[in-house]
């Protein structure tokens, strides 16, 4: 069974639009899935975070992660402003503490912030909050995270390339078609 690394080169080489400027990236990418997706197996669920500009790909995830043609488990990947419509108020460290209680107890497994946005949104006070946390950075250099840039004219295509890449390492994972460890 091949490594994780060794399964996602494969999967960028035989990708059919061009995702060339992955393989580069890959060793920063795989150690930050490979934590999320051993997350997910355990059963802890996935909440979505996105600074506005990036709302879009948010519903784009959220309909596609568990569409019933998929033929595999729904997962547990909900959006964090949609469980809390308040997120916009969370401006402090205690109020950042109180929504993390609130989680905890919602999420008795366990659960984790998947962030996608630009480095400097209010946001990232929720976000940066857990080192575990799955972040998809715009614009900023912070270690366990993925980094993009807006200045990229390809940027919406390299998202979408992201999530392909993601959704399809969840079911080799799920299937056991990848080596973890």
């Amino acid at each position: 069974m091949p490594s994780l690394l060794e399964w996602t080169l494969g999967v960028i080489r035989e990708e059919p639009s061009d995702f060339s400027w992955m393989e580069e990236h890959r060793y920063d990418w795989v150690p930050l899935a490979k934590g999320v997706l051993e997350r997910i197996v355990d059963g802890q669920a996935v909440l979505l975070l996105t600074d506005p500009q990036r709302r879009w790909f948010e519903r784009y995830i959220l309909n596609a992660v568990n569409a019933p043609n998929k033929e595999r488990p729904f997962l547990p990947i909900h959006s964090l402003g949609s469980l809390f419509p308040h997120l916009q108020e969370i401006d402090t460290n205690e109020r950042v503490a109180l929504l993390e209680d609130m989680l905890e107890i919602a999420y008795p497994q366990g659960h984790l912030v998947w962030y996608i946005g630009e480095g400097n949104h209010p946001y990232t006070k929720i976000a940066y909050r857990n080192e575990e946390n799955f972040l998809w950075l715009i614009n900023e250099e912070l270690s366990g995270s993925f980094v993009l840039r807006d200045t990229d004219p390809l940027l919406d295509i390299k998202l979408l390339q992201l999530y392909r890449l993601f959704d399809k390492s969840i079911e080799a994972t799920l299937y056991g078609q990848v080596e973890l460890s």
